[in-house]
This record gives structure tokens, sequence and C-alpha cells, in this order.
């Protein structure tokens, strides 16, 4: 017998129910809006999708959670880009998230 769960776990924490609208309004009052709200939306719709197929709402608090921390750590960001450091050996998050789903 396996000690491991035969479900996925829940997310640490449930977002608040305005939580996903409160995160759009921020996103798009952001300078990269033109190119997170599609991102965002794209991400919302598929874990809508999938939450609709699997009865879970942990996919959808894993996407507020993710966009909740890019916006908390944009700043850190950007001040890391403009202090002149080579980002050029750093791996794209999307496909670091990828790799975790498989």
């Amino acid at each position: 017998m396996s000690a491991q769960p035969d479900h996925t776990p829940a997310a640490p924490y449930a977002p608040a129910p305005g939580a996903p609208a409160e995160l759009l309004a921020q996103l798009r009052a952001d300078r990269r809006a033109e190119r997170w709200v599609p991102a965002f939306e794209r991400e919302w719709a598929s874990a809508l999708e999938e939450s609709r197929r699997t009865f879970s709402l942990n996919t959808l608090y894993e996407v507020v959670h993710v966009w909740q921390a890019r916006l908390a750590s944009a700043p850190a960001v950007d001040g890391f880009v403009a202090s002149g450091h080579d980002e050029s050996g750093f791996m794209d998050m999307a496909e670091l998230r990828g790799r975790r789903r498989r």
C-alpha cells in the first residue's frame, strides 16, 4: 500500500471569491498589460475548462497563485533587469511549469 494520496492535493489556500477579478484589474493596470492580460485569460479559460471536467478547483487556484506571485515579483525582476545583469542563461518559467506538470 502506498502512502501517496490518490487525488490531487489541495492548493495551500483558497483565494477569495473576488481574487480573479481583482487580479485581472491589477494586470490591466500594469505596464505589461498588453502581454499579461491575454496570457492570464488563456490560462484562466484553460483552468476553468479543466475544472469543469474534473470537478476540482485546484487548477483555478493555481492560476491565481501563480499570477499573484508574478505580480508581486515584477518589481524585483524589473530591478534585476535594470541592473544590467545578463539573464540569457535562465530558463523560461512557462517551460519550467510545463515540465513540472508532466
